[in-house]
């Protein structure tokens, strides 16, 4: 019977390593990049979006969201990756980062993915620690590579 309970208790540390990391896992450019998935709200089709005068370069601008001003990152810019033109796949990825929610630009979304491995610290991969600061890690599924994302470093929070 303890077994039983311990099997099924979602806090036990074995479970977790079983079920793993849920992630939404996204394009940019050829490599694909994920976040967990309990930061992601919603994603959506490209809308217009609305240039600021003064914004940092990667902040594409903002969208209206029912109503609430959403700021979009472009994550490209942001990582420093070259420019895709936009396409019928490109998607807006509206994340939560602490209390402030954010649209992430995106070439497509692949799907939601189970890490079920140690991700695998980014340092140890990139030589630059500029770039490495934006990645929480690195997830190997089946041979995949999946770059894991540091919202909060992307956003600029503290």
């Amino acid at each position: 019977m303890a077994k039983e309970l311990a099997a099924n208790n979602p806090t036990n540390d074995d479970s977790a390593q079983i079920d793993g990391l849920q992630v939404v896992a996204f394009k940019l450019r050829d490599e694909e990049y994920g976040v967990n998935i309990f930061q992601v709200q919603e994603i959506r089709n490209l809308v217009n979006i609305t240039r600021v005068p003064f914004a940092a370069s990667y902040i594409q601008g903002v969208i209206n969201l029912r109503g609430s001003v959403l700021p979009v990152i472009d994550l490209k810019k942001r990582l420093g990756l070259d420019p895709t033109p936009y396409t019928d796949d490109t998607r807006i990825v509206t994340v939560m980062v602490g209390e402030l929610p954010v649209g992430m630009l995106v070439d497509a979304v692949t799907e939601v993915l189970t890490i079920r491995t140690k991700l695998v610290d980014p340092k140890k991969a990139v030589d630059n620690t500029d770039i490495s600061k934006f990645l929480s890690g690195i997830g190997n599924i089946d041979g995949r590579l999946v770059i894991m994302l540091n919202l909060e470093e992307i956003v600029g929070l503290p």
